[in-house]
């Protein structure tokens, strides 16, 4: 296993890489690895020569700070993780400092509304952390592809975005959510969650399917206000918001059209642990 702390290290790799013509594939990752990961770094080994995974917990995209203080951290752990799915699978695990130099902050984008809704309306900053570290991180590890969750949807058409704006020479690819066999989508936080919630947690994503299921009959208001009943009658979930958004600009969908594309957008507290998930209705 190859592991990478500080950029010089990082970037002779890359460079000898690039000059045998190979193509790199990139995941980059805060770490706390799980099977959502593997399936990340399984496509990225399907479609590349050379897998590169990052793990830095970024605290620019952290509009919380007990929840960056909070957030699961086992480097070892991961690089054990790791080892067991491919050995050959280069590592950069910066610090802070290495990333952001003595200014930790985010850069200002302009994602065209698409982070003033959902995730962005309840996460101030958010996506601008996010959108600053892998602005820094596409241009040190120079990937040819790099592999995003949908789970994180949101993000993914923001990530789009930013590609263009910087014109960075990357292409995105979203992969399919991950999940447990009882349908709960596969996160770092899910290890936070109590027994109880997590027993419970399937719950998020059966709503998420009953609401599919009146998508085809019913308005979005009635889908909505359906999803909010069920969630009122819940005494471990608390809805933090439920949306309805056109797939492309994330607007959301007071009415349906033809020939346009939906995704269903939720994030729900279980206790104090915040959950995100998302469907396609059409």
């Amino acid at each position: 296993m190859h592991v990478y702390t500080h950029r010089p290290q990082i970037s002779a790799a890359v460079a000898n890489i690039k000059k045998k013509g190979l193509k790199i594939g990139f995941v980059p990752t805060m770490g706390a690895l799980h099977r959502g990961h593997a399936s990340l770094f399984d496509f990225a080994q399907k479609n590349c020569d050379v897998v590169v995974v990052s793990i830095f917990v970024n605290p620019t995209q952290f509009n919380n700070p007990q929840d960056l203080e909070t957030y699961p951290r086992d480097l070892q752990a991961d690089l054990a993780f790791l080892e067991g799915i491919n050995p050959e699978i280069l590592v950069f695990a910066p610090g802070t400092t290495t990333i952001y130099g003595a200014n930790v902050k985010s850069l200002d984008f302009d994602f065209a509304g698409l982070d003033s809704v959902m995730e962005g309306a309840f996460r101030p900053g958010h996506f601008e952390g996010v959108a600053t570290v892998l602005k820094y991180l596409f241009e040190i590890v120079q990937p040819d592809l790099a592999f995003f969750g949908e789970k994180d949807y949101q993000q993914l058409q923001i990530i789009k975005r930013l590609v263009e704006l910087e014109k960075l020479p990357v292409e995105i690819i979203g992969c399919p959510i991950s999940r447990h066999e009882d349908g709960l989508a596969e996160s770092s936080r899910n290890q936070r969650l109590s027994k109880q919630h997590r027993e419970a947690a399937p719950f998020i994503y059966k709503t998420l399917m009953q609401a599919k299921a009146l998508f085809n009959d019913k308005s979005t208001s009635e889908v909505e206000a359906f999803v909010e009943n069920e969630f009122k009658d819940h005494a471990l979930f608390n809805l933090e918001y439920f949306e309805i958004a056109n797939a492309s600009s994330l607007a959301h969908a007071s009415e349906k059209k033809e020939n346009e594309h939906y995704r269903a957008f939720i994030a729900a507290f279980a206790d104090d642990v915040r959950l995100i998930d998302n469907i396609a209705l059409n």
